[in-house]
């Protein structure tokens, strides 16, 4: 593996192995390492549904999606509302039912206006025929690609790259996958609560290293008791500090491999998703959305 540190003791009993890349900062006391402790114990809560919904095109890297509904529709919950425009594109879907009642630019979180389909919701939840679960064990990985690339699964770890691109791209060329589990950045918490209270939407995928920052070990032991019996599955406890997430850094410390500059992870022989982006997919493939 990378920069291996030796034996670190949790808790008083017992000994991870920890491993880091070379440089990076450490924000936070040490108390408080990142900042976490102001949401890191409170549990997922499901946000209240609003009246409306503004759904941008563009909700990922590469073209923006083409609105496939018009005003006036009647939509359904999980329903797709956008194809996707091109093979570095996403379709979006509705997110709640409702009626269509505006396509048009809004104002878009990176500073401008995009795109947008509005929907009013009628707070009714009705799911679209397409949204059922998926036998994945009986698929083919090309239909495996496919349900992924339907359902508009994009990187969750903030760089919102379409995931079918980066799996396609990366047959042939990856030995390892890395389940980011590191959430280095200030303040935020949600892979933490992921990991802790739904930790088997993220082990589900096979012969994958599951790299998470030692400021996060009480999600230890649920993850060590879903992998005991698969040594294709293995936890990799993180040094905490920043960017130990970022992709380049990740590899490293978990393979000792370097990206080359200019390349792609896949370059490397590893392909990196995030701890939300593979809990993503398993709810795909288990419940359809």
């Amino acid at each position: 593996p990378g920069a291996y540190l030796g034996t670190h003791k949790i808790n008083g009993e017992v000994n991870y192995m920890v491993y880091t890349f070379r440089g990076g900062i450490h924000p936070g006391p040490h108390s408080d390492p990142g900042y976490k402790s102001a949401t890191n114990t409170k549990p997922i809560e499901a946000m209240p549904a609003p009246d409306q919904v503004i759904l941008p095109v563009s909700m990922h890297i590469g073209a923006p999606a083409k609105p496939i509904v018009k005003v006036g529709d009647i939509v359904d919950m999980g329903q797709p509302i956008a194809e996707a425009g091109g093979f570095v594109s996403a379709p979006v879907h509705a997110t709640v039912s409702g009626k269509v009642v505006a396509i048009e630019p809004r104002l878009h979180q990176n500073g401008s206006k995009v795109m947008s389909i509005v929907i009013e919701n009628d707070k009714e939840d009705r799911k679209h025929e397409s949204v059922h679960p998926y036998d994945f064990e009986s698929m083919s990985n090309e239909e495996r690609i496919e349900c992924i690339r339907s359902a508009g699964m994009v990187g969750h770890g903030g760089a919102t790259f379409p995931t079918h691109v980066k799996i396609q791209s990366g047959i042939g060329k990856c030995d390892t996958i890395i389940v980011n589990g590191a959430e280095c950045e200030p303040y935020i918490t949600s892979d933490h609560r992921l990991l802790l209270e739904r930790p088997e939407e993220v082990v589900g995928v096979q012969n994958a290293i599951i790299a998470i920052e030692e400021n996060k070990t009480d999600t230890f032991p649920k993850i060590e008791e879903l992998i005991k019996d698969d040594d294709r599955l293995k936890l990799y406890p993180l040094k905490c500090k920043y960017p130990q997430g970022a992709e380049k850094q990740l590899i490293n410390a978990c393979t000792g491999r370097e990206v080359p500059s200019g390349k792609l992870p896949a370059d490397a022989g590893c392909a990196v998703f995030n701890v939300d982006t593979t809990g993503a997919i398993y709810r795909r493939f288990t419940t359809g959305m």
